[in-house]
């Protein structure tokens, strides 16, 4: 008991979970930070996957086991009408809008993605896209209502 006395003993908690602000900012930037490699390697002319593990259970013998799969990626930028490129950041199926009436960013030429898409990273770390987040979370949210 001498040990334990050297020592300052509270009465402290863990937190029990993480805001669902947290949780958005969290998701968005774990994809945005996929789109950032996916670029880099696009730029790079190499392959970028990403592999997930799948459950499966075999039709033989009834057991489960689990098999790496590649994840299907898809990048959120693309050529505009006006034959510039522009990135739409999606929040599951759906694309966030920026500003009023505002849906993608463009840029200048392919070589600018990988900045711009850090640049939207670092907004969403500083909570400057939260209330789109929430509004498009919800709206995802009330197509599963019944």
């Amino acid at each position: 008991m001498a040990t334990l006395s050297t020592l300052k003993l509270v009465n402290a908690k863990r937190a029990s979970g993480v805001s669902p602000v947290q949780q958005r900012r969290s998701k968005i930037c774990r994809r945005l930070q996929e789109q950032i490699q996916l670029a880099q390697a696009q730029r790079d002319g190499v392959q970028y996957k990403v592999a997930k593990l799948r459950t499966s259970i075999d039709a033989v013998t009834g057991e489960r086991k689990q098999v790496e799969v590649t994840k299907r990626l898809k990048p959120w930028w693309f050529t505009a009408e006006n034959g510039k490129t522009a990135i739409a950041v999606h929040y599951g199926a759906r694309i966030i809008e920026l500003a009023r009436g505002k849906f993608a960013v463009e840029v200048a030429s392919n070589a600018d993605v990988v900045a711009t898409l850090e640049l939207i990273k670092t907004a969403v770390d500083a909570g400057e896209l939260d209330a789109q987040l929430e509004a498009t979370a919800s709206n995802l949210r009330s197509g599963f209502a019944k």
